[in-house]
């Protein structure tokens, strides 16, 4: 329930109480919080009884934390009817991306070995490879950008 109070948090707490209620009246309050988070459970505990009895016998295995949006949703994706762990397990990232690095790099040095060593302009255009060093040009000052009539 209180996963993440820390300890200094929890010092802190009780330092306030003691302050709050004093050292006479601390235990009474604590024994009044304690039986109230009790009756809070066990009328939960009621009402999930009456609502699987209520929903009969083909929800006996019905589970109140799968109302959880996140648990669901993993709970349908571990799920091995749907065969989503072979997919899940057929992608490597770390493959992929090592592999379109490689691919990046060497087209970066494939380009920049054939302008180096070619310096005519047909081959260069031979190839069908797009400079991506170079960069656009800047449009004039008096030229506008589009205007939209449909947006205003």
């Amino acid at each position: 329930m209180f996963n993440d109070i820390g300890p200094l948090e929890l010092v802190t707490i009780v330092v306030l109480a003691v302050l709050v209620f004093g050292p006479d009246k601390l235990p009474k309050v604590i024994q009044d919080v304690m039986r109230t988070v009790r009756k809070i459970r066990e009328f939960s505990e009621s009402a999930k009884h009456d609502i699987r009895a209520e929903l009969g016998p083909e929800f006996k295995d019905f589970e109140f934390e799968d109302l959880n949006p996140k648990t669901f949703i993993r709970k349908q994706l571990d799920n091995d009817e749907l065969g989503l762990k072979e997919i899940r397990n057929g992608f490597d990232i770390k493959k992929e991306m090592a592999e379109v690095t490689e691919a990046v790099h060497s087209r970066d040095t494939d380009s920049s070995s054939s302008s180096s060593s070619s310096s005519s302009p047909s081959s260069s255009s031979s190839g069908g490879r797009i400079d991506m060093t170079k960069k656009p040009e800047e449009p004039g000052k008096d030229d506008r950008p589009p205007f939209d009539f449909d947006a205003t």
